[in-house]
């Protein structure tokens, strides 16, 4: 029998530990599923909607023991209270556009045709959901699933074990049928093992480039459809009319929040050379009053990162970097608390460029580079120089400037003045690497649902 163990990186103890589902008992669980939908489905949309949002409340309910849970699992602070926000604002958007992104497209309806085109769930959601925000990045599939009136299957990361069950708990006793809503805990071959046997009509994986290869791979000939949001290297491009002060808060929080480990954090910076020596040094200000330390702790400000070997790639790129000529400019004595293991201090590199992995691989880690340019056309070239596309953080005063660079960045989202942030009325999305698919707005309702037409004639003469 497989074991699957959350190692914790706060003292690296084994926090939690559940065996991984035998196949057969797995493919019982998904027989319940697709028993249950046709139920699920009948109810109107507005039960549906609310047994939701009571799931969700129950959730927020459980924040005293939810908060500690993640501290322990993955890292993150107990300061910043969870993901309450985001996981709230999320499944509100999604419970407000539900009717109208599920309403039929009304195309004739005279005496003598009806004809429309009808949103009907693919049926059974298999939802794979990531350690690093193992809230927010689950409830952007499951909440539109379950009100489009799909039955969900979680499977969640072992370094966040416990979330699935604690999701699944909450909307059961907020209402949500057991069998619409169900955790399981599997390993690698099973979860391969049930995609390739056609056991769900929708896949969604959130997770490495790998990973997403091989969910693809097990998917191959089954014609299941499948969401992807996998790697990210997301830059920032300061121009010589940003607010500097703005910009160096914001891209600074992008690039170390949750120690790094944000799908869209912000990796790699351009710089105008107008503004490229203060803008450095505010940020090695800003980066350097980070208090490094226990992630129980009320007064840590960045925890230890999920696993040391996650950490272990950190080190081994900004190392590399600095080989090749790029400087360091964080005292690293600031942080005593760096053990070499999962807990590592923020950085900032300059000097860099792209031949470094630094600059084009995923870090994933509180490290962030930081370039000088000269020109729009060169910080164009160098965003582009990349194989993964989900966000782009322009920061200029001159919205027409943004918009003719928007449009040649190869990416998924471009933001003008933020950055790391997930707007839920617009789809969240990638190019390249990253992934493909989207999620949340009135076209993530679409992805999670399949479009029927109907031709009615009533009246032969």
């Amino acid at each position: 029998m497989t074991v699957i163990k959350c190692i914790s990186p706060v003292d690296g103890s084994v926090y939690a530990e559940r065996e991984a589902m035998p196949l057969a008992t797995a493919q019982a669980a998904v027989a319940r599923a697709k028993k249950a939908q046709k139920a699920w489905a009948k109810r109107p949309l507005d039960e549906r909607i609310q047994l939701v949002l009571k799931g969700v409340a129950r959730v927020n309910e459980m924040a005293d023991e939810i908060v500690p849970e993640i501290a322990w699992q993955m890292g993150r602070p107990v300061r910043y209270g969870g993901e309450f926000k985001g996981f709230n604002e999320r499944s509100n958007y999604v419970a407000e556009i539900a009717g109208s992104s599920l309403a039929p497209i009304v195309i004739e309806n005279s005496e003598r045709f009806e004809r429309r085109i009808e949103r009907e769930p693919h049926g059974i959601v298999f939802v794979i959901a990531p350690w690093n925000y193992p809230y927010m990045t689950a409830i952007n599939t499951i909440a539109p699933a379950l009100m489009a009136g799909n039955v969900v299957i979680i499977k969640h990361a072992a370094q966040t074990l416990l979330v699935g069950e604690r999701l699944v708990r909450a909307f059961n006793e907020a209402g949500v049928p057991e069998d619409v809503f169900q955790n399981v805990f599997l390993d690698h071959d099973t979860t391969s093992a049930l995609i390739a046997g056609n056991a769900f009509d929708f896949v969604n994986f959130t997770g490495s480039v790998e990973g997403g290869r091989a969910i693809e791979r097990a998917a191959a000939g089954t014609f299941t459809p499948v969401g992807l949001e996998l790697g990210g290297k997301d830059p920032g491009y300061v121009m010589e009319d940003a607010d500097l002060d703005a910009a160096v808060d914001t891209l600074m929080d992008g690039a170390t929040y949750n120690s790094g480990q944000c799908c869209c954090g912000i990796e790699r910076i351009y710089v105008n050379e107008a503004l490229y020596d203060e803008f450095v040094e505010k940020s090695v200000a800003w980066v350097s009053n980070y208090k490094l330390g226990n992630p129980l702790d009320p007064e840590t400000t960045l925890g230890p990162m999920a696993h040391k070997r996650f950490a272990a790639t950190v080190r081994a790129q900004i190392a590399d970097a600095v080989s090749k000529g790029a400087k360091a400019l964080v005292d690293p004595k600031l942080f005593p608390a760096d053990d070499g293991g999962a807990y590592v201090a923020p950085q900032i590199l300059v000097d860099v460029d792209h031949s470094m992995e630094f600059m084009t691989e995923e870090t994933f880690g509180p490290a962030v580079g930081i370039m000088k340019v000269k020109s729009d056309a060169e910080a164009l070239a160098l965003m582009n120089d990349c194989k993964y596309g989900l966000t782009v953080s322009l920061w200029t005063k001159d919205s027409e400037r943004a918009a003719t660079i928007a449009r040649d960045l190869e990416t998924g989202t471009v933001f003008q003045n933020r950055a790391d942030y997930l707007d839920p009325a617009l789809c969240w999305t990638g190019v390249k690497e990253t992934g493909r698919g989207g999620s949340l707005s009135v076209i993530g309702f679409h992805n999670l649902t399949r479009p029927k037409s109907y031709h009615f004639r009533k009246a032969l003469a």
